[in-house]
């Protein structure tokens, strides 16, 4: 079987994910992310990858998938820059499946 992964996010951030194979799908704001998000699953992309910025317009379209086993869901940073959104889900995810935050700085 092939896994198909892609990219959700504005122009510039997504075009080298293209290059190198994934489908890319551009969206500038809610609406488009989260159309995006339902076409890409329903396609059968077992990684969806959306940029922080867009992830925070629709993290109920998000969390939708969070309990299906067969299409992830991550948020990565944009070309401008990290939101935290996506360290903040590795920190909860790792906490979960081991019960503390073994990730934590110890500084703060």
């Amino acid at each position: 079987m092939t896994y198909k992964a892609a990219v959700i996010g504005d122009t510039e951030s997504i075009l080298g994910f293209k290059a190198l194979g994934f489908i890319t799908r551009s969206a500038s704001d809610a609406e488009s992310a989260g159309t995006a998000l339902k076409e890409l699953a329903k396609s059968g992309c077992a990684v969806i990858f959306i940029t922080e910025k867009l992830a925070s317009l629709i993290p109920e379209e998000i969390y939708k998938y969070k309990a299906v086993p067969d299409c992830a869901v991550i948020p990565i940073p944009s070309k401008e820059g990290s939101f935290g959104i996506g360290e903040m889900q590795m920190h909860k995810a790792v906490e979960k499946a081991v019960g503390a935050d073994i990730l934590k700085d110890k500084e703060n």
